[in-house]
């Protein structure tokens, strides 16, 4: 749906306007009006339009000075010049304001139906390329705050932060625009990160209605790095990679019987997601590295003499000496006196 704003400062253009384009058949949302171009650059900060149609002599702000501030702002509105002077030099000076098109009055149905198609095709259009690059912009911050976050690299996500602070900052868009835009963001995050881990979540971020963008920004910023703070509360202030950390935890203790909850329960993670981020990073189970582990630090033991092969299978966490000697040799080919035989001794 279509918001439109009409800028003329005789009533009855405004009004026969208002009902040509309430008859196009167009999808709108709104239709408000001002008498001229301060009125008009006032209710653009209150609400963006979609399409302004405006006169070009007016008092206080004229036409073509409004056109020269829209076209400043930078922001998606396509203007429509209307005026009762067929003068080039008005047309050239609209175009290099970026007007999209130029009506004479009186204006006719047809006349002003032809342009509301031109501007409707040129609006989807622009609708889904900037949809696609705003995405595929927004996607590529999300994946970065999103590592930042979970690998508690927080001067990574302060760098993120001012970045996409200073991003907004420069839209000249109204701050409910903004606002919008970083609740969005706040959702992709949140999604983002629950994917990760069940018990990662960013605060709510529900902006009241007409606040700043600064503080909404604020809270925004503020949930991140709550969720950061709870983060490095949980994984004991662990700043390695949590893999990494599993790994160093199972060589350290080849001789317990560590478990997969053990182990999840150690980087604060639930155990289901921890079981499938680990097989995604090593391209092996928990249950299959620790094994590994085990088997290539038995035999290490093994090619010391000194070490009685019972010893061995206690010190890689194997109480049943049998169950020992049945993984080694599904994991070796052969027993473990089998391969001490083969190392000769």
């Amino acid at each position: 749906m279509y918001r439109i704003l009409i800028v003329d400062d005789e009533p009855m253009i405004l009004k026969g306007l208002t009902v040509f384009l309430q008859q196009s058949g167009i999808d709108i949302a709104s239709i408000r009006q001002a008498a001229n171009g301060e009125e008009a650059l006032a209710a653009i900060q209150e609400e963006l339009p979609d399409f302004v149609f405006t006169d070009i002599r007016m008092p206080v702000m004229d036409g073509l000075a409004l056109c020269a501030q829209i076209e400043e702002m930078n922001v998606p509105i396509q203007t429509v010049v209307i005026s009762g002077y067929g003068d080039f030099t008005y047309a050239q000076t609209c175009i290099s304001y970026g007007v999209k098109e130029y009506l004479l009055k009186p204006i006719s149905k047809r006349d002003l139906q032809d342009t509301l198609r031109k501007l409707v095709q040129r609006a989807e259009a622009a609708k889904t390329a900037s949809s696609y690059l705003s995405v595929a912009k927004a996607d590529e911050w999300i994946q970065e705050m999103e590592q930042a976050v979970y690998y508690l690299n927080q001067e990574r996500v302060e760098e993120l932060l001012r970045i996409r602070e200073q991003e907004m900052g420069s839209y000249q868009w109204p701050d409910a625009e903004r606002t919008k835009m970083l609740a969005e963001l706040h959702a992709l995050l949140e999604k983002k990160l629950k994917a990760r881990d069940v018990n990662i979540l960013l605060p709510p971020f529900k902006p009241e209605q007409g606040m700043l963008f600064p503080t909404a920004y604020r809270y925004f910023v503020d949930g991140i790095r709550e969720t950061v703070c709870f983060l490095q509360k949980r994984r004991k202030g662990k700043l390695k990679d949590p893999i990494e950390e599993v790994k160093k935890y199972i060589e350290q203790n080849l001789g317990s019987e560590i478990s997969l909850e053990e182990a999840a329960e150690l980087l604060g993670l639930h155990p289901n997601y921890f079981s499938v981020m680990f097989k995604q990073m090593t391209g092996e189970t928990f249950v299959q590295y620790r094994t590994k582990r085990r088997m290539e630090h038995a035999k290490r033991m093994l090619g010391e003499e000194r070490y009685r092969i019972t010893d061995i299978s206690y010190a890689v966490g194997y109480a049943d000496h049998s169950n020992f000697t049945k993984t080694f040799k599904k994991y070796e080919g052969i027993s473990p006196s089998e391969y001490r035989q083969k190392l000769g001794i």
